[in-house]
Parts: structure tokens; C-alpha cells; sequence
């Protein structure tokens, strides 16, 4: 300990402050020293401001006195009544690349690392780096976004399995922060006896890896009849599980209750002007739709059948129509359909579902760089048309 302390880089070491706040008690009053302070530690060798110190301090008494079920002031081997574990824990920060502004950003998050046992998570943060190749500005965005799970126990073969499961670290941040519940990291669960039989389960259902990824990872870390409860659900919108649509169903009824989902169908059967079957029909081939919220629905909408000039029936039956982007997509995309038509230059077979359902470098290729000697403005004006704002129906 003493000499990870002697090693500590020289931004850690700053004279004390002489202003102490709460304290934890001394495990040695052999000498008349001042007692150590927390918020001033966090001032002086981690860089932060005394009131974001303050506050910071003040969040580890309190989970302190939570984990204890006992006031703060009564505990006596907190790791805390010293410099000499928080030394050990920055230094060990330090050597896996972390700089003073990222050490103080994973402080804030967790203070409680602080008090952690340096030779238990040395281990883990060494195998971030050197196991799973971690870089520091990785190591760095996994302490902040589950900053409890490096001190809550080997995380790293559950974080390795992750990764494995959605392609890569970045993906990974990307599921945990959708799936945050409760606070608590999806690296928290069980994967044993939770994740692992999750996942079985629903590749029984049909599902592949690859969209068992595009799930919200919360369902992942339900118990198992919460997860059959959401496959019946799922089923329940008119999606088997035999459909290539199944996922997304199932991702829907993740993420909206019960009631959401009775309305949004209310809706689009009244926007629409359909019966609650056709509608159905339209949700069983796009389930997507019913994520979409009733404003942005209602502008789609209208621009459709008032501008474009499309039935009801039409876009029922290409329900995709209704998850492109008004403003980046439809629009723009009619903006170029029209000036095509106006100068004769667009076949007459070729309907306005064409033009939105082409991807963009095909689309460009195809309606805009070979009318680009004809129709010189084209591109700018579709450009022009993406960037603009589509004012709200009536």
C-alpha cells in the first residue's frame, strides 16, 4: 500500500485543506494527527470543485449508512479514515491510462471506489484492459455508465459475454443505457441462471442471435414468466412467432404498456378510417409502427393523403411508408418526384412507395445524378428539401 502510495503521479499529491468536514473515525489515536477528511481528499488529489466535493462526499456517507443500516458516524473501518486506500485506488486508475479528469469523472459517479480492496479490483481493471482490450477512453465510458459493477465482483466474463452477444463494447454501452432499470447495470444480473436461460428461451421462440441483440437488453435480465408474459403479448398484436416481424413486436410490447398500445392502435384505426382487423393487419407486417408517437403518426398522416395524394388503403398496406422520416425522407423524396414528373423525365409506372422505400445511394444514383445535365437544380433542391422543417398539420 505504502508503495502504491510513494508511486502516485505527482497530480495527485496537493496540500491538505484546512477546512474538515465529516470524518471517518481513526483506527489509530497513537498520535495527535488531524482527522482525515473526505471532501477535502476529493479536493485536493482529485481535482474537484468543494461544492461538487461536498456533495460527492456526502453521497458516500449516505450509501455508506444504507449499506450498514447504521449512522455513518458509527462506522470504524470504512476504508475511508485514511489517504492511504484512496491513494492505492487512484494509483491503480492511473495505471490503466485513466487521466486526472477522467479518475475524477469515475469518483463522482461511484465515491464509493474509493473504499473498494485495491488488490480486488486492481485485478478487474487490469483484465478490462489487458483481457478484453480495453482502451482508457473505453475503460473510462464502462466505469461511468456501470460505475458500481467493478467493485460488486468479477464483472469481467459477464462484460465479455455481453460484448460477445451485441458485436462490440460500443454496442454494449448502447444496450445498457436503453435498458437501464432501477439504476442498476444489466451486468448486475445473474447470467447463469437468468440471461442464459432468457436467451434460450427465445431463440426456442424463433429468434436468432442477431435480433435477440436488437431487443431491449432489459427483458434479458427478467425473470421467466415476465419474458413469456411479453411473448404472448407479442403474439397477441397478430405476429407468430414464425414471422420475420416477430423481434419487433416483441420490442414494442417492451417498450410501451399495455394501455399505449391499446391506444396507438385506437388511433391509427381512427386516422386511418379502418376497422380494427385492417389496421391489425398493417401493425402484423410493420409492428414497428406502434413505437412511432400519435403526433408523428397524424403528420405522416396527412402529408401522405393530402399532399402526396395516397389512400387510406394505400399506405395500410405499405405500413412502412409510415416509419421513414417526414422531414429527412418523405419530403424530400416527393419534392424530387414532382420536379421529375413536372419535366416528364419519371416513368409513369413509378409510384411515390418506390421512391421512399429506395435507399439513399441507390435513390441518388437513380433519380438524381443521371438528371444531373437535364435537371441541374435537382440536387440542390433535394438537399435543400432534407434540411428544411415541415410545418405541423392542421
Amino acid at each position: 500500500m505504502l508503495l502504491l502510495r510513494r508511486h502516485l503521479p505527482a497530480l495527485f499529491r496537493a496540500a491538505p485543506s484546512p477546512i474538515h468536514h465529516r470524518a471517518c473515525p481513526l483506527l489509530s489515536t497513537s498520535a495527535p494527527v488531524s482527522p482525515f477528511s473526505l471532501e477535502d481528499y476529493l479536493v485536493n488529489s482529485c481535482g474537484l470543485a468543494p461544492t461538487q466535493a461536498r456533495e460527492t462526499a456526502q453521497k458516500a456517507f449516505d450509501e455508506i449508512s444504507k449499506d450498514k443500516k447504521k449512522p455513518f458516524e458509527d462506522l470504524s473501518h470504512c476504508r475511508l479514515n485514511s489517504a492511504s486506500n484512496p491513494d492505492a485506488v487512484l494509483a491503480l486508475l492511473s495505471s490503466v491510462g485513466l487521466s486526472r479528469a477522467d479518475i475524477a469523472a469515475v469518483v463522482v459517479a461511484d465515491p464509493l471506489l474509493l473504499r473498494s480492496s485495491p488488490k480486488n479490483i486492481g485485478s478487474r481493471l487490469l483484465a478490462l484492459r489487458d483481457r478484453l482490450g480495453l482502451s482508457a477512453p473505453q475503460v473510462v465510458s464502462f466505469l461511468l455508465e456501470c460505475p458500481r459493477s467493478v467493485r460488486k465482483g468479477d464483472i469481467v466474463p459477464r462484460l465479455e459475454f455481453f460484448i460477445s452477444l451485441y458485436g462490440s463494447f460500443e454496442k454494449f454501452l448502447v444496450a445498457s443505457k436503453k435498458s437501464r432499470t432501477m439504476g442498476r447495470c444489466i451486468l448486475q444480473c445473474d447470467l447463469e441462471r437468468v440471461v442464459k436461460p432468457n436467451i434460450e428461451f427465445l431463440r426456442e421462440c424463433g429468434l436468432s442471435v442477431r435480433h435477440i441483440a436488437k431487443l431491449n437488453a432489459r427483458l434479458l435480465v427478467l425473470n421467466s414468466e415476465r419474458v413469456k408474459e411479453f411473448v404472448l403479448r407479442a403474439q397477441g398484436l397478430g405476429v407468430p412467432c414464425s414471422s420475420v416481424m416477430f423481434w419487433q413486436a416483441l420490442r414494442i410490447v417492451t417498450q410501451l404498456t399495455k394501455e399505449k398500445v391499446a391506444a396507438r392502435l385506437e388511433f391509427l384505426k381512427t386516422a386511418l378510417g379502418f376497422h380494427e382487423s385492417q389496421v391489425a393487419t398493417a401493425v402484423s407486417k410493420t409492428p414497428s409502427i406502434l413505437g412511432i408517437s400519435e403526433e408523428c403518426l397524424h403528420r405522416k398522416i396527412q402529408f401522405l393523403i393530402k399532399e402526396v395524394g395516397l389512400e387510406p388503403q394505400y399506405i395500410v398496406e405499405r405500413p412502412i411508408l409510415l416509419t421513414f422520416c417526414l422531414e429527412k425522407r418523405l419530403v424530400p423524396r416527393h419534392r424530387v418526384m414532382k420536379l421529375l414528373q413536372a419535366k416528364g423525365l419519371l416513368n409513369s409506372n413509378v409510384g411515390f412507395f418506390t421512391f421512399a422505400k429506395t435507399g439513399e445511394e441507390t435513390f441518388k444514383w437513380r433519380y438524381i445524378d443521371c438528371h444531373k445535365d437535364s435537371v441541374p437544380s435537382l440536387a440542390d433542391a433535394y438537399a435543400t428539401a432534407c434540411g428544411g422543417v415541415v410545418p405541423s398539420a392542421a
